[in-house]
Order: structure tokens, then C-alpha cells, then sequence
């Protein structure tokens, strides 16, 4: 039940943060376009889109609550696959961070240092129950304490290091920030609707899920609101 509140709570951040923090901002940055300012976000949220799917075909991962791997064949142990599934929610989240962080420092008006810090921020609240969901399950199959907490912190590792790249690559590609931007929400999306909401309404007590993706959802359009 907890995890459900978690993957929930998860689910709800990251689709407000692909509305309000990058599908918008990219239409406002193509608004130049006039009645074709919508092409960029169509065109990168298919992107995104694609990107992950192809990396869910490529990496050899678990889901919770699920006994069959994905992607391809390996013999990887079943809690390294669960790290890499986790993993694969990150990299998008931590493209998100970058390109709008990378769109403020060039100075495009479009992008406020409080958006920046409203998407941080939202971003971060949602890793504690991300890293939760890996950490949890691992102890309660008697992994240690140090084991299990070192694995949902890796988890997470790919996020900073996905930031990091997208900042350096945006500062090559800038007149491309809408695509970029709609790319990032175009992947978290995916992740959402492949993994994270599935999870949340499987089994029984599934209205707590609903109940705390409504929850993350709003928490994050509020921060984007009052802080953008």
C-alpha cells in the first residue's frame, strides 16, 4: 500500500512538471510560429517519447510487483534489473532539470530562475519516493539496511549525470530549446503511463494511488505556478 502512495505521489509530480514546467514553456518559446507554435512540443514530445522507449527495449530491467524482465535477455540479478528500472525514470527527470536550467543560464526570457528552482524542487520531492520504492521492497526481502539504501540511492544516480549532459548539449543546440524541452516531457510521460500508473492501480487499495497522484500533481502545480 505504501509503495502504491509513493509510485503515485511519483506519477502525479512528473505530469505536472511535463504540463506546466516544459510542454507550455516549449509552445511559449515557438510562439513566433503563430498557429504552428504547437509543431516543436508535438515534434520533441514524440521524440522523447521514442528515446525511451527504444532505451526500455535496450536495458535489462524489472518492475515492481512484476516476476518477467524486459528488454533483453541477461543474467543480471533480479535487484540490479530493479535499480535499472528505477534508473530509466531518471534520466528523463534529470534531462528535465538540465534543459530548463541550461535555457535560464543563456538567458532566454522565457525560463525565470523560479521556474527553474519550482521544477528542482519538484523533481527532488518525488526522488525521496522513487528511492523509497527501490529500497523498501529490497529490505523487505532481506537485504540490509546499507545494501538497500545504497541501491535507491543509485538509483538515482543517472539523474545528475543526465542534467549535467542536457546542459552541455543545450548549450550547442539552444534555437532547439523548445524541442528539448518537449522532449524531456514527451520521455517522463512515457515513463508515467509504461510504468508508474500501472503500478498504481494494480490490486486492491488503488484509490490511494489516484488519491496521492492527484496529490503530487497538484503540489507541483502549485509550486510552478507560485514560484514561476
Amino acid at each position: 500500500m505504501v509503495q502504491r502512495v509513493l509510485t503515485g505521489f511519483a506519477a502525479g509530480v512528473m505530469t505536472a512538471a511535463s504540463v506546466w514546467s516544459l510542454l507550455v514553456p516549449a509552445m511559449e518559446q515557438a510562439a513566433d510560429m503563430g498557429r504552428w507554435a504547437f509543431l516543436p512540443a508535438v515534434v520533441g514530445f514524440w521524440l522523447g517519447v521514442l528515446f525511451l522507449l527504444a532505451l526500455d527495449r535496450m536495458v535489462p530491467h524489472l518492475h515492481q510487483g512484476s516476476s518477467r524482465p524486459e528488454g533483453p535477455h541477461t543474467r543480471l540479478k533480479r535487484t540490479t534489473m530493479l535499480v535499472l528500472a528505477v534508473t530509466l525514470h531518471n534520466i528523463p527527470e534529470g534531462m528535465a532539470v538540465g534543459v530548463v536550467l541550461a535555457g535560464w543560464m543563456a538567458g532566454n526570457s522565457g525560463i525565470t530562475a523560479a521556474g527553474t528552482v519550482a521544477l528542482s524542487i519538484g523533481i527532488a520531492l518525488q526522488n525521496f519516493p522513487e528511492g523509497a520504492i527501490i529500497s523498501m521492497p529490497l529490505r523487505g526481502a532481506g537485504v540490509g539496511k546499507g545494501r538497500a539504501f545504497l541501491y535507491g540511492v543509485l538509483s538515482g544516480a543517472a539523474e545528475p549525470l543526465a542534467a549535467v549532459l542536457t546542459i552541455w548539449a543545450a548549450g550547442w543546440v539552444l534555437p532547439a530549446l523548445p524541442y528539448l524541452l518537449s522532449f524531456a516531457a514527451g520521455a517522463m510521460i512515457y515513463v508515467v503511463v509504461e510504468e508508474l500508473i500501472p503500478e498504481t492501480s494494480a490490486g486492491e487499495h488503488s484509490n490511494l494511488g489516484t488519491l496521492f497522484f492527484a496529490a503530487g500533481f497538484t503540489i507541483m502545480l502549485a509550486l510552478d505556478v507560485a514560484l514561476g
